[in-house]
């Protein structure tokens, strides 16, 4: 494409964005007046009292909200019915110009923090096969970025890089680094692969510890951004594979069905000013690194410290320097994974709704942002925000009712008018304006099924009957659940903003949740449900039928939270043909396009991982070549100390964070390989020696 073209296209985009936005908040606008008014008029006092006012605002702006995400859907839904955007990344070049495009040295990155190894490492090496049957593996390398605390995992995650990189045959491609301070969470762990090795590069794609992607993707992502060198990011739609519980498979089902409608809508609405999800995207590296360094913020309480979201902050600055962020709906083989139960997701929301909280500080005080990035805060935020909000218009619904029912009735609600007001709370009228809102609510993923038979997939959802009792499957489960995250969500927006720490580790990725975890989760949730209902009975029938919808899933959100956890039962929905999923059907396809590989060495050891890279001579070492060396002074002096401890009383003697210092050591670990195998046979390390004529000995491993 030449440059007066490039020129061309991003007036055009930007002109046609400007259009999409203006309609898109007129009908929000006045959709939600015309609501407003609707409850206006349903309540006792028609809105002349402060508590009434209230109860209209909170509504309003919930009203709004979901007015957004019906509208998306339907222009998600209008833009795919006509064959995709025409004015999207991938509608400015044709597949001829993308093919001629040359490639340009690529590092794929995968920071992980104490996730299972296999599943990781195995998906990463999948990637890596993917791309070297496209021919392109020469333009491409390969970055573990582990962040892990455990020793047991990051030695597991060493001896898992070793092999795989034995097995891939992938010397010089392949690459392992531990921080030892891991400092900034995973921005930090990705910045510091930048100032390291980020000159090396033009591009980097950057994967979570349970991305896939084709190597056809990302080689066509190279080759647009080689198109447009004024795209700084862009971003994959990734789809939810791998799910086995019932929750995962929901999650799944609605992520492939509605996510197209969804993705196409807000793709349409931003064009070339998109977000970042942080991962299963390509970034240009030296306008990342020229432009998105984050600094710790300097407010107060939660508004001071390192941003703990970065991916937002880093599409707002890249836009902020004259880049372009774009969303591609129409780049498909991005894959991710759900959280395998709802306590599960519920606890990963926690780190995400403090982390959007931090962005008021950005959206408010950052210089020169767009307009489009600030609003992309602001949603970012409203996804959490909606829930403490939706908590209070129930309090003040219930305060409104309390009111009517106990205390003595205000005729004369406007101290200066002469006429009285006749109260009337009418809870059976509000039935047509619950919906309106179901209507909003549910409508988008009919839409979707509608899209799926016009697009000729549905099909690959095991056909018309399956995929519609699947929606309703989902649209049950979606309405149990909903309750329960907005208390949650509240629950967490409010410790965020008290700035209460939370704990960063690896997330649960397939086990099934517990009774007893469920049950502590879910507790309060359920007893005030409980409180609210049989007040509201206490008050009024009317007004106790009308909180059910509420209560009742609050009231089974541990049985509902354990059950959706099953992967049991999950598989017995499916057999019965509850979501099926696009990928399930075509599982050979996938595997053709990501190969399953599988780290060899990943079998328990015994005596630990720890235990084998003090006595395997190939593991001891590839981990001292990984290690540090201290060539003095105090330090080495503790250092001597630990590993004379560590081997006269052996390594179950030793603290996780002695273990740590010995392993960053080179000298301690070669020192303690060759004093073990030196050892006397009633050492503390002889039931883990065999062979011990042998100069090569080996570790016995458990069967």
């Amino acid at each position: 494409m030449t440059d007066s073209a490039k020129a061309s296209h991003e007036r055009r985009w930007t002109i046609v964005v400007a259009l999409r936005r203006l309609v898109l908040t007129s009908l929000v606008v006045i959709q939600t007046v015309f609501a407003a008014v609707l409850l206006k008029n349903l309540l006792p006092y028609r809105g002349d009292d402060g508590l009434e006012i209230a109860i209209i605002v909170v509504f309003a702006i919930l009203f709004c909200w979901i007015s957004i995400g019906f509208w998306l859907g339907v222009f998600g839904f209008l833009l795919r019915l006509r064959g995709g955007d025409p004015h999207s990344l991938m509608g400015s070049s044709t597949e001829g110009q993308r093919s001629q495009a040359a490639f340009a040295k690529t590092a794929v990155l995968m920071p992980i923090y104490n996730e299972p190894v296999d599943r990781s490492l195995g998906g990463l090496a999948a990637v890596y096969k993917s791309i070297e049957s496209t021919g392109a593996l020469e333009y491409f390398d390969f970055y573990i970025l582990s962040d892990s605390r455990d020793p047991e995992v990051w030695l597991a995650e060493q001896a898992a890089w070793y092999d795989l990189t034995q097995s891939l045959n992938a010397g010089g491609k392949l690459f392992y680094r531990r921080r030892p301070l891991n400092q900034n969470y995973k921005s930090g762990n990705v910045a510091d692969f930048f100032r390291r090795w980020g000159k090396n590069y033009r591009y980097a794609v950057v994967l979570d510890a349970d991305s896939l992607m084709a190597g056809e993707t990302l080689t066509k992502m190279v080759q647009l951004m080689q198109l447009n060198p004024r795209v700084g990011i862009l971003q994959t739609a990734p789809s939810l594979i791998n799910a086995r519980s019932v929750f995962a498979r929901a999650q799944q089902f609605a992520n492939r069905l509605y996510g197209p409608i969804f993705t196409s809508g807000l793709a349409g609405l931003q064009l070339g000013e998109a977000v970042f999800w942080g991962h299963n995207a390509i970034i240009r590296v030296d306008a990342f690194m020229q432009h998105c360094g984050l600094k710790k913020l300097r407010g107060f309480g939660l508004f001071k410290g390192p941003i703990t979201s970065h991916d937002f902050v880093e599409a707002a600055y890249m836009g902020r320097a004259g880049y372009e962020v774009w969303l591609e709906p129409e780049l498909t083989h991005s894959y991710e994974e759900s959280p395998p139960s709802l306590v599960d997701e519920l606890t990963r929301d926690k780190r995400w709704a403090k982390g959007n909280l931090q962005h008021i500080w950005i959206m408010l005080g950052a210089r020169r942002l767009k307009l489009a990035h600030r609003l992309a805060f602001l949603n970012g935020i409203m996804s959490y925000v909606t829930s403490p909000i939706w908590f209070s218009f129930l309090v003040l619904t219930t305060i409104a009712a309390a009111r009517l029912y106990l205390l003595p009735i205000d005729y004369f609600p406007d101290a200066y008018s002469p006429y009285p007001l006749w109260p009337r709370w009418e809870p059976d009228q509000a039935v047509w304006l619950l919906a309106l809102i179901a209507g909003l609510l549910f409508a988008p993923k009919l839409l979707a099924l509608l899209d799926a038979i016009l697009q000729g997939e549905v099909k690959r959802f095991g056909g018309l009957r399956s995929a519609f009792k699947s929606v309703l499957g989902e649209i049950i489960l979606s309405v149990l659940l909903a309750p329960v995250r907005m208390l949650s969500h509240t629950r967490s927006v409010i410790e965020g903003l008290f700035n209460l720490k939370l704990s960063w580790a690896g997330q649960n990725r397939s086990d099934e949740l517990r009774w007893r975890d469920a049950i502590v989760h879910q507790a309060p949730g359920s007893l005030l449900a409980i409180a609210w209902a049989a007040f509201a009975y206490w008050l009024d029938t009317a007004f106790f039928w009308w909180s059910l919808p509420v209560a009742i899933p609050l009231i089974l959100a541990a049985p509902t939270s354990v059950l959706s956890s099953q992967v049991r039962l999950g598989g017995i929905l499916h057999r019965h043909g509850f979501f099926h999923t696009p990928e399930e059907a075509d599982r050979e396809e996938l595997e053709r396009i990501l190969p399953k590989v599988t780290p060899s060495k990943l079998r328990p050891v015994r005596g630990g991982r720890f235990v084998q890279a003090v006595i395997d001579p190939e593991i001891n070492h590839v981990h001292r070549l990984l290690g540090h060396h201290h060539r003095g002074g105090i330090k080495a002096t503790v250092l001597a100390t630990l590993r004379r401890r560590c081997l006269l009383h052996g390594a179950g003697a030793m603290t996780r964070s002695e273990v740590t210092s010995l392993l960053q050591d080179r000298e301690s670990m070669l020192w303690l390989h060759e004093q073990v195998w030196r050892s006397s046979p009633d050492s503390a390390w002889s039931p883990y020696l065999v062979h011990r004529s042998d100069a090569r000995g080996t570790l016995s491993a458990s069967q």
